[in-house]
């Protein structure tokens, strides 16, 4: 007689197979998984609790435990998805590594539908308290840190003036972007992200 690997539903509501509960992180990472590939490959419209429940194992009642709101789950998926793409690279040279990593985010706001995702996440956050707050802990704040990090180490290596105030680049680059995202009067494009580099770092490179 074949075996049978029986299916469970567990205190967590997650959906295993064979024995043992599994680890709450992997649940998450699953649920995060499944919403961050919706997010990045179709967008948020069609993104519902019960899809992902059905798409990752996990039922809703525990969906509904961590994530109170469709925006706070479409979040944390979002910043789960886009995390590795938008890694800072650190090849000892801050040009080339700001290129790199503003021109990996301009792909993705302009490539995928990550850029309407998040102009969507920005908007509702404007109403949504517990969004806007999640929002600047999980992905801005930890946007901002990543990229203060790689400047102020740039500084330590005398590549950028003593005097700069990272934290104020970070919002002229980044800034920049969003800014056309959000009020997309003109394009994110290769050639404004080379110009923002160009032009704010001949104001602040160490002479």
């Amino acid at each position: 007689m074949e075996n049978q690997t029986t299916s469970t539903v567990d205190e967590l509501g997650v959906r295993s197979r064979g024995r043992g509960r599994r680890p709450a992180d992997e649940v998450r990472g699953d649920v995060l998984r499944a919403v961050g590939e919706v997010l990045l490959t179709e967008g948020i419209a069609d993104l519902t609790f019960e899809r992902a429940a059905r798409l990752s194992g996990v039922s809703k009642t525990t969906l509904y435990k961590w994530w109170p709101s469709k925006g706070a789950l479409a979040l944390d998926g979002y910043f789960h998805a886009v995390e590795g793409t938008l890694a800072f690279p650190d090849t000892g040279d801050i040009d080339n590594d700001l290129r790199e990593q503003l021109h990996a985010f301009a792909r993705l706001m302009t490539t995928t539908p990550g850029g309407r995702v998040l102009a969507e996440l920005i908007g509702e956050s404007q109403t949504d308290k517990d969004l806007a707050v999640a929002y600047r802990t999980l992905y801005s704040s930890e946007r901002r840190r990543l990229a203060g990090e790689r400047l102020r180490q740039a500084q330590e290596q005398g590549q950028l003036r003593d005097d700069v105030d990272v934290q104020v680049v970070v919002d002229q680059l980044w800034g920049a972007v969003y800014h056309r995202l959000l009020i997309p009067d003109e394009p994110i494009t290769s050639a404004f992200v080379d110009a923002l580099v160009d032009n704010l770092l001949g104001g602040i490179a160490r002479r």
